[in-house]
């Protein structure tokens, strides 16, 4: 299974992992599995430090990949999808990542119910 983690699961991934859904935990720790974050998580997290709004190291990126994760990165062509989606979800972060994940073949690791309403394939976080 190929899988992308929203900006949500890498928090708990990084912090709290038994916040995470034990079905979750399992796949991202499965090694048969891809799992990949995205630049854009790494820019939604980097600004909400840099704010003060959530404490993590700076270099959260380093870890994700030092535990397996994949990062990915951001195409025009995921762009390009985000704009076509209809406007259920009205964060740009989330947007590009259901672009990603429809584009690229990724189940989404997300507890967001309004990612549900996308045809994007969710493992529950």
């Amino acid at each position: 299974m190929r899988l992308l983690a929203d900006s949500c699961a890498l928090v708990w991934w990084l912090g709290h992992p038994t916040s995470l859904a034990p079905a979750a935990r399992e796949a991202i720790t499965d090694p048969a599995n891809e799992v990949y974050f995205s630049a854009a998580s790494v820019w939604e997290l980097g600004l909400k430090i840099r704010k003060g709004k959530l404490l993590m190291p700076h270099d959260f990126a380093d870890v994700l990949v030092a535990d397996g994760f994949s990062p990915l990165t951001v195409t025009v062509e995921h762009a390009a999808k985000s704009l076509t989606l209809p406007p259920l979800h009205e964060d740009p972060f989330d947007r590009l990542l259901i672009a990603q994940a429809l584009v690229e073949g990724l189940v989404m690791v997300t507890r967001d119910a309004t990612i549900r309403q996308y045809p994007v394939a969710v493992l529950g976080a």
